[in-house]
């Protein structure tokens, strides 16, 4: 049996209440176990950080519109990475990495999951290739929804037993984890050149709004007894204004509990919010409105969001979102890709540079950085950057420094060139909050892991757990001084154990570690007539036959699936 004790570290596990606790963690096959032999390999980890391995809830890292922004994006690959090494895969690209880029930076900042958020039903066997390809850190993907024909349909009529029977069909079709919807409505209207900026416009031809699609998903996640909340990217994003129709979408689930399976209180998890908590009417008087989105949020204990903070990076902007690339483009004038997926989804993809010389990008970097450390339940607010719509995954650290640190923000702020208009749109400068580390550990793993339903796997350091541990070059007894400090030791975890296996020692890769593909079968009584409404539209609309939809097994290999009995 293979053994491995890591000894003597600070422990800041909040699954165990562990805050810098001096403490031992004991691994055994793959498992955190109570104790192991004599024998057992031994890291020293004394006057070091040890936290359970990260778990990044929502970044694009795999599939089509990924590829697409590699292939129109030669000049990404000019940001040659810092950390290559021999004997291992090459690495290239900055927004969007490679596969083998993607796996060791993760692996380097000591994540074991990322979920990639927006898998086009369609092109599941594609995301699954990639997935595969992506060494170390297992993965899940969140086929979209919220346009889809049959979803439509279905919830027009309020049909949930119907939805939830062709949910299922197609989480087990895909190997998908849960239910995402990406601006409700409005991709489908894309169709016709048109969108839906507010809950209750109407989709144009299927007579159906956002709010009643939003409604009718969240019923259908509950009556399958999902492992994770719908997962929603609301309408009218990256639109000045915007808040109003983001606290109208969280309204919805208002007064709607849980279906308890997964020990999860939340059925709504609001995704890169930063993007959709913008006041004023124009790009001319633009300002944060993070205190009111964050004031709902705080007292709805129903809901979780993550944060999606702006870098201010260079960097490739892609989602399903079809009608906001569109709008984004013709601000920026720069590349544009757009395709629309039958039956299902659309996507677009645009190159965009957050500089600090211009006022809106100063502000959103401010709007981020708000939401986060306004939150008064850090397990239910969650470090991400949309990655790569906001900037790259590689930025968590510099992220977790800002919101560690009002210095290192101040300095920020002070390098924009419209600071001042920055002060006066947002409310940062006067915040003197500074996340502790144990907060950190809340809103990176043992939040995001539990809002998965997965804190049986990830997110901490209890025996039975997987052994996913990071540890980190941070001294509880004589923190740095230096902000810098705090990123450098995120971004390059001093060890790094994968399922039990050594997979980054002194920030360098050294093992490709046991990466596995999670997802969930859902199980449902059968149903005749949605059965036959997918016959149906796979001869009628389809380009290609039902046989060849599925996700061949092979693509997913060492799988961990997550049985979910919707009958019971």
């Amino acid at each position: 049996m293979a053994e491995l004790l890591i000894k003597n570290g600070f422990v800041v596990d909040p699954s165990q209440k562990m805050n810098g606790d001096v403490a031992d963690i004991a691994i055994r096959d793959g498992t955190i176990v109570e104790k192991v032999g004599s024998d057992a390999k031994v890291i020293d980890a004394k006057g070091k950080v040890v936290m359970p391995g990260g778990v990044d809830i929502h970044a694009h890292v795999a599939g089509p519109k990924v590829n697409a922004g590699r292939l129109m994006r030669p000049e990404d690959k000019l940001f040659k990475s810092p950390n290559a090494q021999e004997h291992y895969r090459v690495e290239m690209g900055f927004s969007i990495p490679s596969t083998f880029k993607t796996g060791y930076d993760y692996a380097r900042m000591g994540y074991a999951f990322v979920m990639e958020a927006a898998m086009p039903p369609l092109h599941s066997p594609h995301v699954h290739e990639e997935i595969h390809d992506t060494p170390i850190i297992d993965e899940a993907a969140l086929p979209v929804f919220a346009n889809n024909w049959f979803v439509m349909e279905y919830l027009k009529k309020e049909e949930i037993e119907n939805t939830a029977a062709y949910v299922a069909w197609l989480l087990s079709a895909t190997k998908g984890y849960g239910i995402k919807l990406v601006n409700p409505g409005g991709t489908a209207a894309w169709a016709w050149g048109l969108n839906c900026l507010s809950i209750d416009d109407p989709v144009p031809f299927y007579d159906i709004t956002p709010a009643e699609i939003i409604a009718g998903l969240i019923k259908t996640n509950e009556y399958l007894g999902l492992p994770h909340s719908i997962h929603i990217h609301q309408n009218s994003l990256g639109v000045p204004g915007n808040y109003k129709v983001t606290l109208d979408s969280l309204k919805i689930a208002e007064g709607v509990k849980a279906n308890n399976k997964f020990d999860r209180e939340q059925v709504m998890h609001s995704t890169h919010i930063q993007f959709h908590s913008y006041g004023g009417d124009s790009w001319a008087n633009f300002e944060s409105k993070a205190k009111e989105v964050m004031d709902y949020v705080n007292t709805h204990r129903n809901i979780t969001v993550d944060l999606g903070c702006v870098t201010l990076d260079e960097t490739t902007t892609m989602t399903a979102d079809g009608p906001f690339e569109h709008h984004l483009n013709s601000l920026n004038h720069l590349k544009w890709a757009n395709t629309d997926v039958e039956l299902e989804t659309a996507a677009g993809v645009v190159p965009y540079v957050y500089d600090k010389d211009i006022k809106v990008c100063g502000i959103q970097w401010a709007i981020g950085l708000e939401l986060g450390l306004y939150a008064k339940d850090p397990s239910r607010t969650f470090i991400t950057t949309d990655h790569p719509n906001a900037g790259p995954f590689t930025r968590y650290p510099r992220v977790i420094k800002w919101l560690m640190s009002q210095k290192a923000r101040e300095a920020t702020l002070d390098s924009l060139k419209y600071c001042s208009k920055v002060i006066d749109a947002t409310d940062l400068h006067g915040i003197d909050t500074e996340r502790t580390l144990y907060e950190i550990a809340q809103m990176t793993r043992t939040g995001p892991a539990k809002a998965l339903g997965l804190s049986h796997v990830y997110g901490g350091l209890g025996p039975g757990l997987d052994a996913n541990v990071a540890v980190y070059d941070l001294d509880l007894n004589n923190m740095p001084t230096d902000p810098e400090e705090i990123e450098k030791a995120f971004s390059r975890a001093l060890w790094f154990v994968k399922s039990g296996q050594v997979v980054v020692k002194d920030g360098e890769i050294t093992h490709h570690g046991n990466k596995r593909t999670v997802w969930v079968h859902a199980k449902v009584r059968e149903n005749h007539q949605v059965t036959r409404d997918i016959q149906d539209k796979f001869l009628k609309n389809y380009t290609l036959g039902i046989g060849n939809y599925p996700v061949w097994d092979h693509l997913a290999p060492n799988p961990y699936v997550i049985e979910v009995d919707g009958e019971a």
